[in-house]
């Protein structure tokens, strides 16, 4: 037995047995979460037909938990939670939304607890699911109104892509970013928050969102006997096209537009492959003037968004953005 082969197959199989152990918690969570949509509906027939109050809910607890010993659910608390949790997706659907049916229960307790429309949290339930939140992240962007922000940016998309790639462009930039995980005072120049960013790289990608791969900082192009640096280059995967990001740590300027236009040119004449969409632009300044910003964008013919961000309001080291293991997810799904 050729032992570099081995090793090779053993690392296949352990990938093989991981995605079986994900796909198994993911279908377990979807049977978990439309039993207690059954519970929920139950609990709250017999309060409203039956007349029954909250105190049964105690004797309820006692006799699952004998019943069923091995699930941590069925405490009162939690059995009080599932009713909310029907109560309020039951509004206007009879049955629990598909997007929120894949999220863990913690998440579903997350999200009824921090959230008061509904609307509003199956959007954040789609989101979660569309971008692969961890429930810290989950937490983060509602805490930092994800929903108010997405799409919210200026940008001249719809004159400068064909659809449907200047919809899903606006879709995946926000106004305003917020980098408090960076930790920087409010007077931090772009060097400074450039190099921030870049080393905090895997915070900064959550927050740009999904699909963005990082190329490279301060990335050399050569412009006949020039040379000229981007401040960060990334591809995202879901455009396929490249983006240029400017950083500036004051108000916007009009001129900041014709520059990135400059540096689309090149970028899509050097490094666009045939295949790609055309690369797309955005400035991320600390201030902008909305009618300045669309007279800077009106004429020019390449995509650009412009966005602002934010340094304040410094995140806790507890608040930590990394995906839960298989064994964390396993708890997250039979925890009360």
């Amino acid at each position: 037995m050729n032992e570099k082969d081995y090793k090779d197959w053993l690392l296949e199989i352990k990938h093989k047995v991981r995605q079986a152990q994900l796909k198994a918690v993911a279908n377990f969570n979807i049977a978990l979460i439309e039993l207690y949509w059954e519970l929920g509906k139950e609990i709250v027939l017999r309060q409203t037909e039956s007349k029954w109050g909250d105190n049964f809910l105690e004797q309820l607890s006692i006799d699952l938990k004998r019943g069923f010993p091995e699930i941590n659910g069925f405490s009162r608390r939690n059995l009080y939670t599932i009713r909310q949790w029907y109560l309020f997706f039951s509004q206007e659907f009879e049955f629990v939304p598909q997007p929120v049916a894949q999220l863990p229960w913690s998440y579903q307790r997350l999200l009824i607890s921090k959230i008061k429309e509904l609307k509003i949290a199956v959007q954040y339930a789609k989101a979660t699911h569309k971008n692969g939140w961890s429930r810290t992240q989950l937490e983060i962007n509602i805490k930092s109104n994800y929903h108010l922000r997405q799409g919210k940016a200026d940008h001249n998309f719809e004159s400068t892509l064909p659809k449907p790639q200047s919809d899903l462009a606006a879709e995946s930039i926000k106004d305003p970013y917020h980098f408090d995980f960076l930790g920087l005072e409010e007077n931090a120049q772009e060097r400074e928050i450039e190099l921030a960013l870049t080393q905090k790289i895997t915070h900064f990608m959550l927050e740009l969102g999904k699909g963005f791969a990082f190329v490279g900082r301060q990335y050399k192009l050569e412009i006949s006997e020039s040379d000229y640096f981007l401040d960060l280059l990334f591809y995202h995967l879901h455009l396929r096209c490249f983006v240029v990001i400017e950083l500036k740590a004051g108000k916007f300027q009009p001129e900041y537009a014709g520059k990135l236009n400059f540096y689309l040119s090149a970028v899509d004449s050097q490094l666009k492959h045939a295949t790609d969409s055309p690369s797309i632009g955005m400035i991320l300044c600390r201030m902008k003037d909305k009618i300045e910003v669309e007279y800077a964008l009106r004429d020019l013919n390449k995509p650009i968004g412009i966005s602002s961000f934010e340094l304040s309001e410094i995140i806790p080291d507890s608040l930590k953005t990394q995906l839960p293991t298989v064994e964390e997810m396993e708890r997250e799904l039979i925890d009360g």
